[in-house]
C-alpha cells in the first residue's frame, strides 16, 4: 500500500517508521527538507511538496502542529481534486472540530478522515497507540489496513469528523489537568521536606494518580522535561477544548485556569519543553514567595 506522511515532527516520523516496518511504500514531506534523514535511510522517499508526496498514493496522513498548519497543507492538496484516484486525506493532528469540518470541505473529492492519535510516538512505533476516527464510514473502513498497523484499538466516532477531534481534546484536557495537579502536589511535598524517593514510589502506586500520568512522574520530580509533547502545544489543546465548551454555551473555570497555567509556562523558557515543565512554574512561584 502506498502512503504519504506529511509532517516530520516526532509523531510523523513515528508513523512513517511504523508503516515502513510493515512493508508500506512511504513518501514523506516536511516543511524543512532533510529533517527526517533517519526515515529516508529506513526506506521512505522524500518529496519536495505535499502534492508531490500525495500524488498516486492511497492515503495521505497529515501529522502537523496546529490548525493553521493543517489548513495550509490541505490547501496545497486541492489541485489533486481533478484526479479520480486522489488519495484519502487523513488528519492525525490535534485540531479544533471546526478545522476538521473545514478540512472535509477542502479535501480532494471530500475524501477525508480525521484520525487523531492517543498515545506517544513510542507507542505508535510499538503499535500500541489508540485512534479516534471521524468521517465517512466507507472511507474509514477502506483504511483498516493502516489502522491495524498503527493502533492496538480504535473507535469510529461518526460521520462528522469533528466528533473525533472533540474526543481527542477531551482526552488531552484530562492529561493536562492531571499533570498540573500532580505538579502542585510534588512541589507541596518538596516544600514540606518530604522524602522524594518515597514520594516517587507513592505517586506510582496511589490509585488516585491515573495510569496515563505515571510515565511522567519521574520527569516532574526530577525536573528533566525532554519528552515529546511541547508545553506550547499543551496550552493550545486546552484552549481548543475551551472553545468547544463555549460554542455549546458552557464555561469551564477549571479548564480556563489550566489553559492559563500552560500558557504562562510556555511564555517563559519552557515553550518547547515537555508538558511536565509546568512543575517549574510552581517551583518558580515557591522560590519567589520564599524570597519575598
Amino acid at each position: 500500500m502506498r502512503v504519504a506522511v506529511l509532517g516530520m515532527g516526532n509523531m510523523g516520523r513515528a508513523l512513517a517508521r511504523r508503516l515502513l516496518t510493515h512493508g508500506y511504500d512511504v513518501r514523506i514531506w516536511n516543511r524543512t527538507p532533510g529533517k527526517a534523514a533517519e526515515v529516508v535511510e529506513a526506506g521512505a522517499v522524500e518529496a519536495s511538496s505535499p502534492a508531490e508526496a500525495a500524488r498516486g498514493v492511497e492515503a495521505a496522513l497529515m501529522s502537523l502542529a496546529d490548525d493553521q498548519a493543517v489548513l495550509e497543507v490541505m490547501g496545497r492538496l486541492v489541485d489533486l481534486g481533478s484526479d479520480p484516484d486522489a488519495p484519502i486525506v487523513v488528519d492525525m493532528s490535534t485540531v479544533s472540530p471546526e478545522t476538521s469540518r473545514r478540512l472535509l470541505d477542502m479535501a480532494p473529492g471530500r475524501r477525508f478522515v480525521a484520525a487523531p492519535i492517543i498515545g506517544a510516538p513510542q507507542t505508535v512505533l510499538e503499535g500500541m497507540a489508540s485512534g479516534l476516527l471521524g468521517g465517512e464510514r466507507r472511507l474509514a473502513d477502506r483504511l483498516e489496513p493502516i489502522w491495524s498497523r498503527i493502533f492496538c484499538v480504535h473507535w469510529y466516532c461518526g460521520e462528522d469528523p469533528g466528533s473525533a477531534t472533540s474526543f481527542k481534546l477531551l482526552n488531552n484536557y484530562l492529561l493536562m489537568s492531571g499533570i498540573a495537579v500532580v505538579a502542585e502536589a510534588v512541589v507541596t511535598a518538596e516544600a514540606a521536606g518530604l522524602d522524594r524517593t518515597l514520594l516517587r514510589e507513592l505517586l506510582h502506586r496511589w490509585p488516585t494518580v491515573p495510569p496515563g500520568l505515571r510515565n511522567r512522574i519521574d520527569d516532574i520530580i526530577s525536573g528533566h522535561h525532554h519528552g515529546w509533547f511541547a508545553t506550547r502545544l499543551g496550552a493550545k489543546d486546552v484552549r481548543l477544548l475551551n472553545h468547544v465548551a463555549e460554542s455549546h454555551g458552557l464555561s469551564l473555570p477549571i479548564a480556563r485556569l489550566v489553559e492559563r497555567r500552560y500558557e504562562e509556562a510556555a511564555g517563559r523558557s519552557w515553550s518547547e519543553a515537555d508538558i511536565t515543565a509546568i512543575v517549574e512554574l510552581v517551583r518558580a512561584e515557591r522560590s519567589a514567595s520564599s524570597e519575598a
